[in-house]
């Protein structure tokens, strides 16, 4: 996935996101960390496909650690590592909150 920062649109990030799911299921280690900080069950991982609200949520989680995005991108094959922060903000609940 490339982009220049301005062409993520919703579609490419849930799709992004849809990867990330696809990905952290396979990594045990971290599964069993975002199950436990989230409270998801196996059902919400499997269900949170089409779920862009929780797509949301597991980049947002991703994002944490620099580690993790390396990881995910390298193993999927993603070359920007910005992409899964840019796919963040196109994903549900990524609105700036103004406190003034």
């Amino acid at each position: 996935m490339r982009n220049n920062g301005n062409d993520m649109t919703p579609d490419l990030a849930q799709t992004l996101a849809v990867k990330a799911l696809a990905w952290m299921i396979g990594e045990d280690d971290l599964r069993e960390v975002f199950m436990g900080a989230s409270g998801a069950s196996e059902h919400d991982l499997r269900a949170g496909i089409s779920d862009p609200v929780f797509l949301a949520a597991l980049l947002d989680f991703i994002c944490m650690d620099d580690a993790w995005v390396t990881r995910f991108c390298d193993d999927v094959g993603i070359a920007n590592y910005m992409d899964p922060m840019m796919a963040r903000q196109v994903l549900p609940g990524a609105e700036q909150v103004h406190w003034t």
